[in-house]
This record gives C-alpha cells, structure tokens and sequence, in this order.
C-alpha cells in the first residue's frame, strides 16, 4: 500500500506528460513541401522604371515592445501580461507604417489566434489598416505550446505580404525543420511565403513577374537550420532569376551581413546571431541593410529600465533584402523608432526595376 501511494504519484505526471506529447505528434502541424495560400488582390500596376518601395518588419507579435523581455533570450516573460499591452503596441505599430507607407509590406511574426495576443487575429487587422491585397501563411501552427510554465498554449503565427500591386498567386514554400521528435512537434516550421506581381512597360505586359519572397528564418537552433534554410532560400530565388524575373527576398535573417561589422556581439553567453556567406551574392546579388542603427535588440530584460541605458545593451543588424541583379536599389534605411513596440525595428528600401 504505502509503496503503491508513492509509485501513483511519481506515475502520474509522467503519463500525463506522455500523453501530451502523444497529442501533440498526432495533430502535429505537417505543411506539405509547396502549398497555395488564400491572397487577396488590388489593382495597381508594376512597372519598370518607377520607383517603388518596400518595407520588411518583424512586429514580435505585437508582445516584445519596450517593456518586455523573453525568456528564450535570458528574460522571464512568454507573453504580455494583457491584451490592452498587444493592443496598445499594435496601435504603434500600425500608427508607424501609416507614417512610413509603402507598396509592398512585408510583415514577420504576425499572429492570427493565438493565447499569447488574447486571440486577435492581427493578420486581418493589419489588411483592413493598410488597405492592401493580402497573403498569409504559418511559420508557427501548435494547438498547444506546454513551455515554459505557465505554458504559452495555442499559437497560430507567420508572415504576411500587403500590396496595392496587382498580385496573381500566393504560395508556401516549406524551409528545413532542424529539429526532431519531441521538440519537433510543438516548434516552428519555417517558410517562404512567395507572391508575383505582373511587371509592365509602357502600358503593356512584358510576361516578366516581381517575385517577393518574405521570410523569418531559425533564431534558436544550433547553426545547421539557418544554413539550410537560407541555402534553400538562395536555391529559390536563383531559379526565378534564371526565368527572367526580378526578386526581392526579405525580412528577418537572423543572420548579420557579410560585409557588416556593426554592433559586435558583447556577450558570448547571450542569443549570437548566425553569419551570412558572402558567396550568397555571387552573380550580382545584393545584400540591401542599413547597419547605421539596430535592426533587432536582445531580449534579455525589458527595454525600459536602467540596462537600456548603459553603453552595453546588445544590438543586431539582421533584417534586410537580398535582391536580384535586375534591380536597382535607391535608397535604404532602418525606422528607428527605438524598440517602442517590438524588439525590431523596420526597414525600408526603395528600388527600380532596370
């Protein structure tokens, strides 16, 4: 009796645990390799020669503004303490692309319903802001994230295209998982999402297409997921160059740049960016970034109190474009609205089509 008591008790929390993962391998988020995505369309035409301009910015979910941390990054929290919080940054965020409008938005780590934004679907919002067509697709799909504790539950998350540009389809692009069973099953499972804009010349079709290809590779892997991902993403993007399009790929690398020697990494125990190979841009592709100012800051303690005003805050320069021969970049550069809303700050380029 008083061996069995104890047995029951050790037994238990292990088979609830057991059961959990059992759950969660069966209804286990399986994008296929290639998949459509529902997008939406408007009317204006793309053409050479006219400047257009683009903004890539991972919004952190509308939970990692200035008073948070995360405890993936040596913090605390996993999610705001409140809608009014997401709702408030959200409001910020909005209120800066409506500030900074541009053509085409690329928006990383935007969620649809998930326990951690209070369910509010910021995909459908941001469209009805902006105005814009719209494509979604998931990089984060889990029914139940049991980590940390408490646990961050449902998450439905990914990265969303808005254009006034006519766009003619909208698909998934599945990238490496570096991850295996059981992380596997309640982790990311990172895409491209790819949309095409008809290009024009003096009125008239040149049957050549705009490829955007919006991104937010491995942040917490070991390396090898980052290569693969960003090999995969290079391999895309040169087959479409060698159809005669033109391609933008931007978003969060999570990789610094190869020629970039801004913000050094201060402490080798905290979240160290991957690098980017320089031989990416052989063939005359282009790494487009501004490290003039932070793209990215570490999540480590709220942004808020006193560290953040010491000389020794960890700063990134991570998100950018990478672009095809065929286009020529004018200007670029970082949104520095200091961290107020996410731990990211956006970037902006403005570009021709030769």
């Amino acid at each position: 009796m008083f061996i069995i008591i104890p047995a029951a008790v050790i037994c238990a929390p292990v088979l609830c645990v057991v059961l959990l993962f059992l759950f969660l391998t069966i209804i286990e988020y399986r994008p296929k390799p290639v998949e459509e995505v529902p997008f939406t369309s408007e009317k204006a035409m793309l053409s050479k020669g006219e400047p257009v301009s683009i903004m890539t910015w991972n919004i952190g979910f509308a939970g990692l503004g200035k008073n948070e941390d995360f405890f993936m990054d040596g913090g605390k929290m996993s999610k705001p303490d409140s809608k009014k919080t997401v709702e408030n940054y959200f409001s910020g965020i909005k209120s800066i692309i409506g500030t900074h409008e541009s053509d085409i938005l690329f928006i990383q780590e935007i969620d649809t319903k998930s326990a951690r934004t209070y369910k509010i679907n910021q995909v459908e919002a941001m469209k009805n802001f902006t105005g814009k067509g719209k494509a979604f697709a998931y990089n984060y799909n889990c029914a139940f994230v049991p980590i940390p504790f408490p646990p961050m539950g449902r998450i439905q998350s990914g990265v969303a295209i808005y254009t006034d540009f006519e766009t003619i389809s909208a698909h998934r692009l599945a990238l490496p998982v570096p991850f295996t069973w059981p992380t596997r099953v309640a982790n990311l499972k990172r895409c491209i999402l790819v949309t095409r804009i008809p290009v024009y010349e003096n009125g008239g079709a040149t049957g050549q297409e705009l490829v955007l290809a919006n991104f937010h590779l491995e942040a917490y892997d070991s390396g090898e997921g980052k290569i693969a991902q960003t090999k995969a993403l290079k391999d895309f993007i040169d087959s479409e160059y060698a159809k005669g399009n033109y391609v933008i790929a931007g978003g969060d690398f999570n990789q610094k740049f190869p020629d970039s020697t801004a913000f050094p990494v201060i402490s080798p125990d905290g979240w160290i960016p991957g690098q980017l190979d320089a031989s990416i841009t052989d063939g005359g592709w282009k790494f487009v970034y501004d490290d003039s100012k932070p793209t990215c800051r570490s999540l480590e303690a709220p942004y808020n109190d006193e560290k953040a005003k010491a000389h020794n805050w960890q700063y990134y320069v991570i998100d950018g474009f990478l672009i095809s021969p065929n286009i020529e970049e004018l200007s670029v550069n970082v949104i520095d609205e200091d961290f107020e809303n996410s731990d990211h700050n956006p970037v902006y380029m403005n570009f021709i089509l030769k």
